[in-house]
């Protein structure tokens, strides 16, 4: 919530500073999560090449994800979304408003493409969140590491 204040309180050059800051601050995926970067995990609204892998560990989710440097205002929203929601539980994550984009005032200073395609990013955390969960619930405690699930194989 403090970033989100920080940004829409922000001006058009403060705003998009702060999202280059972000996208210094994103962290490199896992290395086993590497391997795993192809179509299943990449969002197909975003032009750039962002890639989004979800676990569940106990209730609280854990968000990685990778998106190009040579794209910093989309790694800084994906870097924002990363420290903001990891370590959320699943209700908090799917109680993240669908206009997050307009209230950071991400629309004034990206182009239309870029915005649909951040769209895109949110819309995937919270469906890989929702089958996170869903794999959980389905999957027997002692059948799945002690109560962990994922949105990747």
């Amino acid at each position: 919530d403090a970033l989100v204040s920080e940004l829409s309180d922000a001006d058009r050059q403060e705003r998009i500073e702060l999202l280059i800051d972000l996208a210094r601050n994103l962290p490199p995926l896992p290395e086993r999560l590497a391997a795993h970067k192809d179509a299943t995990h990449r969002v197909e609204e975003c032009q750039s090449p962002v890639y989004l892998f979800v676990e569940l560990e106990g209730d609280r989710v854990a968000l990685f994800a990778d998106a190009p440097i040579e794209a910093p205002t989309v790694r800084g929203f994906v870097s924002l979304l990363v420290e903001g929601l990891s370590g959320a539980t699943v209700e908090e994550v799917l109680q993240v408003r669908d206009d997050l984009i307009e209230r950071l005032g991400l629309p004034e200073i990206l182009g239309m493409l870029r915005v649909r395609g951040l769209t895109g990013v949110l819309r995937r955390v919270k469906a890989e969140v929702t089958r996170a969960a869903i794999a959980r619930a389905a999957t027997p405690p002692a059948a799945n590491g002690q109560g962990a699930a994922s949105s990747h194989p």
